[in-house]
């Protein structure tokens, strides 16, 4: 309908987009991270490698706990209204024009979701790194070293996207010019 009558539309922009943000930011940090990589791996990993349990059990808890408070931050900013796209561009998540916490609780609940990953993360790296040794490492299930390799590289990647929300973060509250160019910052 948007084609035929250009100025109609079924719901209204502003709607659209938190819609789309939302979905994008579940699906990527609710979705991929925890459910399948930390979910399906917490029980696929011990069965696979032949052992009872992952190896820091206390660490999976955290884990898991840290999901609670990063979803209800995420209902919040679905609430307050967070249409920044998923892609979080930092002049539409700027202060001029993004008004409101509802930006900032979806930075908080992706701070909390990724440091969730990385916990998973390390629990993994260690579970494998006791379990396999030299005489059966090439015995191993490529599902196995999956596991390892993508919790290496969620270990190294997710520092560099919390680094850059924590300076969105901070040109959206405290002023600073991070991703402005007349302040001298990046403009992307």
């Amino acid at each position: 309908l948007n084609f035929v009558e250009p100025y109609y539309n079924i719901i209204a922009p502003e709607v659209y987009n938190y819609v789309v943000t939302i979905h994008g930011v579940t699906m990527l940090f609710f979705f991929l991270m925890p459910i399948l990589i930390g979910g399906f791996g917490n029980y696929l990993l011990p069965i696979l490698l032949g052992i009872a349990d992952l190896n820091l059990p206390r660490l999976n808890a955290l884990s898991a706990w840290l999901v609670l408070p990063a979803s209800i931050c995420l209902s919040i900013s679905m609430f307050l209204g967070a249409g920044v796209g998923w892609t979080f561009y930092p002049p539409l998540s700027g202060g001029d024009y993004s008004t409101g916490h509802g930006v900032d609780f979806l930075m908080f609940s992706l701070h909390l979701a990724g440091i969730s990953s990385i916990f998973s993360s390390l629990n993994f790296i260690c579970t494998i790194y006791s379990s396999v040794n030299d005489w059966t490492a090439s015995r191993q299930s490529i599902i196995i070293w999956g596991y390892l390799f993508t919790s290496i590289l969620l270990i190294v990647s997710l520092p560099v996207l919390a680094a850059a929300i924590t300076m969105l973060l901070f040109d959206r509250n405290f002023g600073s010019t991070f991703f402005d160019p007349l302040g001298g910052g990046d403009p992307l």
